[in-house]
């Protein structure tokens, strides 16, 4: 047994202990308040929002105006994707079934938004078109030396593909593309333009006679070169406009019906490589009833989703995401909606007690005004992933200051670098950026939204920096 003098000794030590430490917070978080102060310097107080956290105490080091619902463009992609691990599980996988149901070639798909995705197949060392040469040497391989009908199943999720609040000048955009149950190659050809003795050629990949092309650009030998992508009133039919000096691109263009755009692009395939297509494309939920013979099957793990919506803000990505939970909370699995999704996302945020007055969900990227987050919201959101068991799965899917993703050219310098991890956002007048910055007195969470210009992209960076030396100062 413990003396009683040993024992008040013993409290002492604790006492002081604690008391210095309190100090020592109070002191860091002091400067860290001045600091802050000076950098948002006059910006309109109303006009943004900050909240810093530790995680581990859920101390708050700085909170300006952090209850206010503000618009956060892709900050809310973080919900989107912490609302999938939530409801879906870190093991979830996207998976398309490509199959035969006598002569019809059935294509059954899981609303995957990296089937066919560029930067996910780089990752992975796949060439371009890999999935229809793989299907072509499947069926080959088979015996089967003709199809007939091909079925593009896109049912899980519902006939939506465009949200209506998103506008109408962004819709041949790669960030505001369709959002369908079978996505390829991020729902967009690449275009590319080139001046060849004063006649414009232009490429596009894949090369597919499913989207026709009208040229209307002017060949210049000076002056400003710029070209444009312009839809028409008839799907898929595009005209390009403007001037080219040398060469333009390649850039993206968003595709419309992007079920069809997949089965297109697999028949010309299965044609070039000597098998006939007789019949026709249909986009239509598979009929049970006949017996699906197994031809190919392409999985797509959630953490690569993560990665794509949170480092590199894919917009297709984070959308899939909504609707998937939508679908996977539906009876049959099916019919995964924006709307059922909205309401999904917004129950898990009521469920972290975030009061309701604090967030409304529009879309899951951020690219419609009608969303609202406030940023003790975002952090709440990001203390229930760090507090569960995904937290280094989900910080990985961030993007990582001077190194990937939509903050690599930032925070170059070797005081900050790969300790500033987060998501930003950008819309007219919007800006954000929301994370976790790691110090060697552990990571500090933090949301920082910015509307009506009232924050530049630089004001917001140093926050974050002022994060990391105040607390790199005081361990």
């Amino acid at each position: 047994m413990l003396h009683r003098d040993r024992i008040g000794t013993h409290l002492k030590k604790l006492l002081f202990f604690f008391v210095a430490s309190v100090a020592l917070s109070g002191s860091a978080t002091a400067d860290l308040s001045g600091r802050i102060e000076k950098i948002v310097g006059k910006a309109r107080p109303g006009d943004y929002a900050i909240h810093i956290v530790e995680p581990n105490s859920r101390a708050i080091l700085y909170s300006h105006n952090a209850t206010k619902a503000m618009t956060p463009a892709s900050n809310m992609k973080l919900i989107s994707t912490a609302a999938a691990l939530r409801y879906l599980g870190p093991l979830f996988e996207y998976k398309t079934r490509i199959g035969l149901c006598d002569s019809t070639l059935v294509v059954i798909g899981s609303g995957d938004p990296l089937l066919g995705d560029c930067v996910t197949d780089a990752r992975y060392g796949r060439e371009d078109g890999w999935i229809f040469e793989q299907i072509a040497q499947s069926l080959q391989a088979m015996g089967v030396e003709s199809i007939a009908d091909i079925i593009v199943d896109t049912t899980v999720f519902d006939d939506q593909r465009v949200h209506p609040n998103w506008l109408e000048s962004d819709l041949n955009r790669w960030y505001a593309c369709e959002v369908c149950g079978v996505n390829y190659r991020g729902n967009c050809i690449q275009v590319t333009t080139s001046n060849q003795a004063g006649r414009v050629a232009v490429y596009v990949e894949p090369a597919t006679s499913f989207v026709e092309i009208t040229n209307e650009i002017q060949a210049v030998s000076d002056g400003p070169s710029a070209v444009g992508a312009y839809r028409t009133r008839q799907p898929n039919r595009i005209v390009l406009r403007g001037r080219c000096r040398d060469r333009e691109g390649p850039f993206d263009v968003a595709i419309e019906q992007p079920g069809g755009f997949f089965g297109f692009l697999l028949a010309e395939h299965l044609v070039l490589t000597g098998i006939p297509v007789s019949g026709r494309l249909v986009e239509k939920a598979f009929d049970s009833d006949c017996r699906f013979v197994p031809v190919a099957e392409y999985a797509t793990p959630l953490i690569d989703c993560l990665h794509r919506a949170n480092k590199d803000s894919l917009g297709l990505a984070s959308e899939a995401l909504l609707k998937t939970i939508a679908a996977h909370k539906s009876p049959d699995n099916k019919n995964g909606s924006w709307e059922r999704g909205r309401e999904l996302i917004g129950e898990y945020l009521a469920g972290l007690g975030i009061p309701e007055d604090q967030f409304h969900i529009d879309d899951g990227s951020g690219l419609s005004r009608d969303n609202r987050l406030s940023a003790q919201a975002i952090v709440t959101v990001l203390l229930d992933v760090y507090a569960g068991g995904n937290w280094e799965l989900y910080r990985t899917s961030l993007a990582v200051g001077g190194e990937d993703g939509t903050i690599g050219r930032y925070f170059k310098d070797s005081a900050y670098r790969a300790d500033v991890l987060g998501k930003t956002g950008y819309i007219s007048g919007v800006r954000s950026f929301s994370g976790v910055c790691l110090t060697g007195r552990g990571p500090y969470l933090f949301s920082i939204l910015s509307n009506r210009n009232s924050l530049s992209r630089d004001a917001i960076n140093a926050i974050a920096q002022a994060v990391i030396d105040e607390y790199r100062k005081k361990d």
